[in-house]
């Protein structure tokens, strides 16, 4: 019934398994890919004629997390997997970028991929044997795909590059000084196609060998899907390119001068209704035959695209007049919002973010649920990209897949700058509204949010500053890189290399190229030329602030304290009644961890010195011959009884009230009243001697007869 086909390698510590032929055999292609215990399933499907009319390459990527997988019952009401996790989302990203620029150019049929994680031994991450078991699947599917790709993680510890951490090793980088680099490297047998990382101030040249470590790692695995394709692949998919270049040449001959001309203009507004005005005069000159044509609008890039590079390559010449390695023009504000606890404004050129900073409490931690676990993140940052930032009309809904990447990206730039939570206890959240759009604006939000911290009076280790470099490669192996490119550089162009760091070291990289990847000496060179515009934006930076400012007076006041664990359950109480009433009679916040770390937070400072006394008389234990505030709850005839230290009571002999032989206890005190005692010492069944006598009660002060005695003896 089954014609089972399966491959296996060692690679690393773990053995990596393709199998094809028993389970979704109706799919164009199926691969079960495990390393270790491990195991995605990757099913390809492909529709087998394009869609009328249809320009664009419409490939969809889905990637999966069963909890099942992990023998998990899903949280929530419904107990069923419904919208994609950020995780999810983010892989099936790093999944689509390095495959599509490998599709023969010109195939424009539906391709759908599948990714869906069956099994996770919580040592391995799906993520890179998801992107195996895609790849594999591609390869013997029969579709039109260059490859195969495949990727792997790369760690750093003790200046050593780690092939494949495991999980645990990835989580929480920023509380694990050894472990510096999460590292996702995907490409070709001969060359890189993507890199996504969270770094913690890397060389360029530590960058650039882990890069290196990491593509010598997946040359087998090429090996290892060739190997089952040769033996399971199924036809190639009759595909031939359309040729389009008798088309391409009549909207040469009547547009390129009208295209240079727009190409000129340096005002990005302006610029793209002079581009849309020229596309309208070519398309009135050509026939009716050519505007039926599907492959116009690939004809139209081309020519945007000859035009742009041509001038790049051949007279270092750029869209807004700038150098090649020249940044545009920055401007940094920040403190624009009143009640806000930080806000900063980035403008680099057309490119403009607004980012907030507000800063929580342990209560605003996100809980995420995840395969391996739950876990707790007190760094929030939320990407947004409204259509009025690039001057267009759109729909406006909950945040798509290009939005969670970019903020993503940002997140883990800033990631490596963050003070120790033991240090800055609060939960900070950064929220970017992108408000002008002309290239990287994920680049401007890591700038903005460095500078917006700052000005909440987060202690960043150093600021943090992006850059997006491009490229652009001609098929004689000239080429030019751009630093800080524009959009239309990016869209025209065929590298998409974002670095950010600090003065000390990058923080986070992210390449994206669109041709069959590219030599180690042209990464080399954009690292090197990524660094000079790093420095240059820091420098602007510099001009607005420097360092952490005065904190807000509408952020809330956190202070820790740390007691025994085997007090906690005094602190909160039977169902929670001591710390609801500890919250309540202070009016702060209080967070209870099971290590006995307690953060009370309120922007009164008073009501967090109240919650701090509280849980003290808890916690702590009185002082023998310290002088303490209490209430007499009650009146006996040998003395009254004290509530002096929280919840504890003491005697106050009626011999130890007043300098004076009293008939009763009552001539003096009643219940309620506050008086000043000392604790004497404790008897010989454990109960509390107190005096009052020796204190003045006006200024529970000792008085200075007694002080006196004390000396004479």
């Amino acid at each position: 019934m089954f014609n089972v086909t399966t491959k296996s390698m060692q690679w690393g510590e773990e053995t990596l398994t393709l199998e094809t032929g028993k389970v979704a055999r109706q799919a164009d292609g199926s691969v079960i890919a495990t390393l270790g215990e491990t195991t995605v399933m990757a099913n390809v499907t492909f529709a087998k004629e394009q869609k009328e009319g249809q320009d664009f390459f419409p490939l969809t990527v889905h990637y999966q997390e069963k909890y099942y997988a992990a023998g998990k019952v899903p949280g929530g009401f419904f107990k069923r997997e419904a919208r994609p996790s950020e995780k999810e989302t983010l892989t099936a990203r790093l999944i689509d970028r390095p495959i599509r620029p490998l599709f023969v150019p010109g195939f424009k049929n539906e391709v759908l991929v599948m990714c869906t994680v069956l099994s996770h031994d919580l040592v391995n991450d799906p993520d890179i044997v998801a992107m195996i078991a895609a790849s594999a699947a591609l390869t013997i599917s029969g579709v039109p795909f260059m490859g195969p790709i495949a990727g792997c993680r790369v760690g750093f510890v003790d200046g050593e590059y780690v092939l494949n951490p495991d999980v645990d090793d990835m989580q929480g980088l920023r509380t694990n000084p050894d472990q510096r680099l999460d590292l996702v490297v995907a490409g070709t047998r001969d060359a890189v196609m993507m890199v996504e990382s969270e770094a913690y101030e890397l060389t360029e040249a530590e960058m650039l060998g882990a890069v290196t470590f990491a593509h010598d790692n997946i040359k087998p695995v090429c090996d290892l899907i060739i190997s089952l394709a040769e033996a399971a692949a199924k036809e190639p998919f009759d595909f031939t390119p359309p040729d389009y270049s008798a088309l391409y040449e009549a909207v040469k001959a009547v547009g390129e001068e009208k295209m240079r001309a727009a190409y000129a203009i340096t005002d990005k507004q302006a610029r793209v209704a002079a581009v849309s005005a020229a596309k309208d005069e070519i398309k009135a000159s050509l026939s009716e035959e050519q505007l039926a044509d599907t492959n116009l609008g690939s004809a139209m890039k081309k020519l945007e695209s000859t035009v742009l590079r041509s001038d790049v390559v051949k007279h270092g010449r750029r869209i807004d007049g700038r150098a090649l390695t020249q940044v545009r023009p920055i401007e940094c504000e920040v403190g624009l919002l009143p009640r806000t606890h930080g806000s900063a404004l980035f403008t680099r050129g057309e490119t403009q973010g607004l980012i907030v900073t507000t800063l929580g409490t342990g209560d605003d931690e996100q809980i995420i649920d995840a395969l391996h676990g739950n876990f707790r993140s007190n760094f929030l940052l939320h990407y947004n990209f409204p259509p009025y930032s690039v001057g267009e009309v759109g729909r406006v809904g909950s945040p798509g897949r290009r939005e969670i990447g970019h903020g993503k990206l940002a997140w883990r730039a800033l990631q490596a700058v963050l003070p120790a939570p033991t240090d800055f206890p609060y939960t900070i959240r950064l929220v970017s509204e992108i408000t002008e759009s002309n290239g990287s604006s994920s680049m401007a939000t890591v700038c903005g949010g460095s500078l917006s911290m700052m000005d909440a009076g987060v202690p960043l280790k150093a600021p943090v500053a992006g850059v997006a470099m491009g490229l652009v490669l001609e098929d004689d192996g000239e080429f030019a890189v751009l630093t800080d490119i524009l959009g239309d550089e990016d869209h025209l162009g065929d590298m998409d290399f974002k670095v950010a760091g600090t003065e000390q070291g990058i923080t986070s990289l992210q390449m994206d190229i669109k041709v069959a990847g590219i030599t180690p000496a042209i990464m080399e060179k954009a690292l090197a030329q990524a660094k000079d515009g790093r420095m240059h934006i820091l420098g602007e930076m510099a001009k607005a602030l420097t360092e952490a400012g005065d904190f807000s007076a509408y952020a809330p006041r956190i202070e820790t304290m740390t007691i025994p664990t085997d007090k906690i359950r005094e602190v909160i109480g039977s169902g929670g009644k001591v710390i609801r009433e500890i919250v309540e009679v202070s009016g702060a916040k209080v967070d209870i961890n099971d290590d006995g770390v307690i953060k009370i937070a309120s922007a009164n400072g008073d009501a967090i010195k109240k919650a701090y006394d509280m849980i003290y008389s808890i916690v702590a234990e009185p002082e023998e011959g310290k002088i303490y505030k209490g209430t007499v709850v009650k009146i006996v005839d040998f003395g009254a009884f004290v509530n002096f230290f929280g919840k504890r009571d003491g005697l106050v002999h009626v011999s130890q009230i007043e300098n004076r032989r009293l008939n009763h206890p009552s001539d003096v005190l009643k219940e309620g009243q506050e008086v000043w005692v000392k604790l004497l010492g404790f008897d010989d069944r454990g109960k509390v001697r107190l005096s009052m006598k020796s204190i003045d009660q006006a200024t529970g002060e000792e008085a200075p007869k007694e002080k006196e005695a004390e000396a004479d003896e």
